[in-house]
């Protein structure tokens, strides 16, 4: 029987790893100096480069349990939810993890799922639509794709994104209180702030969502070939992308009043592929040489938050709306 992942595959994402979080600070931190220079000077980039630093100083030291309270969700319960803790188990111990990850169910309707921590002490998260519309074959294909991010450390990456991220929304709202100071202050000819900083600094987020997407597609589609690796079922996973992308629906939807859907961060879609390549290049995993397949016998499956949609109502969360 072939192996389940091979350790060149790890070292080798451990590189890129390391490159991509070069990039990803280099590129964003240059932007919001830039930004910075051209507002207070000299004085602003040591206040960018503080800032910076202890973002990227202490993202990775938020406890898994800090971010799932962020999401209010619920450890699943070992009594109720033995099929789910059976599966993560299993999996887990096919990707070679030191530890077995903790499973957490968030109170939402959407189709989410999403891991974070370390390989010693990781926390996967599943939102109770995923449950309700996944079958449990189709749930482990989605639970080794996040087993996969944690097993070669792209939680580190992905975290450190989504802090810079957030971080330059900040600057975004800055950007929007300095254009409607400049309006009175030129009413009223009185030095203005520079309105290219302005620009830059409303563009922040567009950028690095941009350098999100450039980053996370080499390994997104090396997750879900590991997935397949750890599963044995490279079909369980593509059908479980396909259900989310037609329940989720298309960007037009977010048009209507009030919006149709809504994918809160951190998302299974987010900063991904296109489902389609990532599905055609799973079926065509069909023809190669896997290990033998999960066995998973179906069962019905048990609600784990126990809140029905009536109480899965919107709520606020920075930076927006949590459906």
């Amino acid at each position: 029987m072939s192996p389940f992942l091979e350790p060149e595959r790890l070292a080798e994402h451990r590189r890129r790893n390391t490159v991509h979080c070069v990039l990803l600070v280099t590129a964003i931190g240059t932007l919001t100096m830039l930004s910075s220079v051209l507002i207070w000077s000299w004085l602003g980039v040591v206040v960018a480069v503080a800032a910076i630093g202890v973002v990227v100083g202490l993202s990775p030291r938020v406890t898994p349990e800090a971010v799932m309270r962020l999401y209010r969700a619920e450890r699943v319960d070992t009594r109720r939810g033995s099929q789910l803790t059976r599966l993560v188990e299993v999996l887990a111990d096919r990707a070679e993890l030191p530890a077995h990850p903790r499973l957490y169910v968030i109170p939402s309707a959407t189709l989410n799922a999403f891991a974070t921590g370390t390989a010693e002490r990781a926390a996967i998260a599943v939102t109770e639509g995923l449950l309700r519309k996944l079958s449990l074959r189709e749930l482990a294909g989605v639970l080794a794709h996040e087993m996969s991010h944690v097993r070669n450390n792209d939680l580190l990456v992905m975290g450190l994104a989504d802090a810079m991220t957030r971080f330059t929304q900040v600057l975004a709202y800055l950007g929007v209180a300095l254009a409607l100071f400049n309006v009175p202050a030129l009413m009223m000819g009185q030095p203005m702030f520079s309105w290219t900083a302005i620009a830059l600094l409303y563009l922040a987020p567009s950028v690095a969502s941009i350098l999100q997407l450039a980053l996370s597609r080499t390994r997104e589609f090396d997750a879900d070939r590991e997935a397949a690796s750890i599963t044995g079922d490279p079909m369980g996973l593509a059908s479980a992308l396909d259900t989310v992308e037609r329940t989720q629906g298309h960007f037009w939807e977010d048009l209507l009043l009030p919006p149709a859907r809504r994918i809160p961060q951190p998302s299974v879609l987010r900063t991904h592929p296109d489902t389609t390549d990532r599905i055609k290049r799973l079926l065509d995993m069909g023809a190669l040489t896997l290990p033998h397949r999960l066995a998973i016998v179906e069962e019905p499956m048990i609600t784990m938050a126990g809140l029905g949609p009536a109480a899965m109502t919107p709520r606020w969360r920075f930076p927006g709306v949590w459906y």
